[in-house]
């Protein structure tokens, strides 16, 4: 079901939160569901099956403006990308079903432990990451049967998370990328090109059994899209070679704070 909620004094703030996630989300490889869905339900006080398909609904835009820029900058290897996103699809229904099956309290408090999880698992890869050397890190083979198996399990976790929660699902495809020794610049734009096809796949799901309050769709996304719009090109100026492990280090420990403040919301 589709509706408009009155506009309340709070939403003018919305096109600047927008902006800041749409920024980071496409810088990061995500979509910014995993800040939408927090701030519907913690601050504006929507409920948590609302707040989970109308934040799909304003992510998509990101991540379809994101990943055409990053697309047209070379950063999207087209091959991996289709690999995660058909995994993804089955993954993303999935999620739908587990998330209709949750109470309000219970899919907030899912949420939290899934951003505490993801971000010890990245805070672990991290750590090995600066183990290696140098030269492995940035090796770019990705072929073979070992990393169709991973691009599967990878894929269809994002997919179930996105369906599940309503955010990107760039954790476990991140991490999947990571693990493929893909550059960071390529993991960014690959990650949020299936990002863009979980959420497609995931509001498909919703669609006929949830409620999204398109109110809040356009203030997200009047800011989120001139977001999505400058962070690829501000990714692609920078060089990530050296920055890399602070990236991933930060959007970790990022995650698990917002993990406790959900459980604890």
């Amino acid at each position: 079901m589709i509706f408009h909620s009155p506009v309340e004094p709070v939403y003018y703030l919305l096109p600047f939160i927008g902006l800041v996630v749409g920024l980071f989300g496409t810088m990061v490889g995500g979509g910014g569901g995993l800040i939408f869905l927090p701030v519907l339900v913690l601050f504006l006080g929507i409920p948590a099956h609302t707040a989970l398909i109308t934040s799909l609904v304003a992510t998509l835009p990101i991540t379809l403006a994101g990943s055409t820029v990053h697309y047209r900058k070379g950063n999207i290897n087209t091959r991996v990308a289709g690999l995660f996103a058909g995994a993804g699809l089955f993954g993303a229904f999935a999620g739908a079903s587990i998330a209709n099956q949750f109470s309000e309290n219970g899919l907030v408090t899912g949420f939290g432990l899934y951003c505490i999880a993801i971000g010890v698992y990245i805070l672990i890869s991290t750590h090995r990451i600066r183990m290696l050397p140098s030269g492995l890190q940035t090796n770019t083979s990705h072929k073979g049967q070992k990393n169709l198996l991973k691009s599967s399990f990878f894929g269809f976790s994002s997919g179930v998370i996105t369906g599940a929660f309503g955010t990107s699902g760039a954790a476990p495809l991140m991490a999947g990328l990571f693990s493929m020794k893909i550059p960071v610049k390529i993991v960014i734009g690959t990650s949020l090109l299936v990002v863009a096809s979980n959420t497609f796949f995931s509001i498909g799901a919703h669609f006929l059994v949830g409620s999204v309050d398109l109110t809040l769709v356009y203030f997200l996304t009047i800011g989120s899209l001139v977001g999505a719009i400058i962070g690829p090109s501000i990714i692609s100026r920078v060089k990530t070679d050296h920055s890399e492990v602070r990236i991933r280090y930060s959007f970790a420990i990022g995650i698990i704070i917002l993990g406790i403040i959900m459980i604890n919301g």
